[in-house]
């Protein structure tokens, strides 16, 4: 296995999962959390998807999606390009409405169509790149992607968890 197999390999179990996540679910369960200042299952596959399309537009040097493609507004909110639930806080968490599942579906597999051509021209010189001088150490191409998926794998995991308890009927809501 080379190095794009890995990555495409780790990057294709997360569709899956979010699909198996929020299939079925209504805008009310999306938006349901089982405590306030808790995230509802929309909000967190909203956000690992915002994540990966932040951090790939930057690493590609290209307009975010959510703002080119106006995914924002299938979402009830703004184009709002930092807008990425970092430091959301109950009412911000509120404001973040899916119109449906599917939605969350279909931007995660906008992102993830942009993100795969870099994963299928991986090579190991190429994970070694700096992406983001701005940290230190500077961030290399091979610890973003890694990051990235790390983080998706992670909040579609509590997604899946938060689904649970919402259909078991632990919430209180907002």
């Amino acid at each position: 296995m080379n190095v794009s197999e890995v990555y495409l390999e780790l990057y294709g179990r997360i569709s899956p999962l979010i699909r198996a996540t929020v299939d079925g679910l209504d805008t009310a369960t999306l938006t349901l959390a089982p405590k306030p200042g808790t995230n509802p299952v929309g909000w967190l596959v909203w956000h690992l998807t915002r994540v990966q399309d932040h951090h790939v537009s930057e690493v590609l040097d290209q307009p975010q999606l959510w703002v080119s493609d106006d995914w924002s507004a299938r979402f009830g909110l703004t184009p709002d390009p930092w807008n990425l639930g970092f430091g959301h806080q109950t009412p911000d968490i509120a404001t973040v409405k899916p119109e449906s599942a599917q939605a969350l579906i279909d931007y995660y597999d906008a992102v993830y169509a942009r993100t795969r051509p870099i994963l299928e021209g991986l090579t190991p010189e190429a994970l070694s790149e700096v992406v983001d001088d701005r940290w230190d150490p500077p961030v290399t191409l091979g610890v973003r992607l890694i990051s990235v998926a790390d983080d998706s794998l992670q909040h579609v995991g509590q997604a899946a968890y938060v689904r649970g308890l919402v259909e078991q009927g632990w919430h209180i809501g907002y």
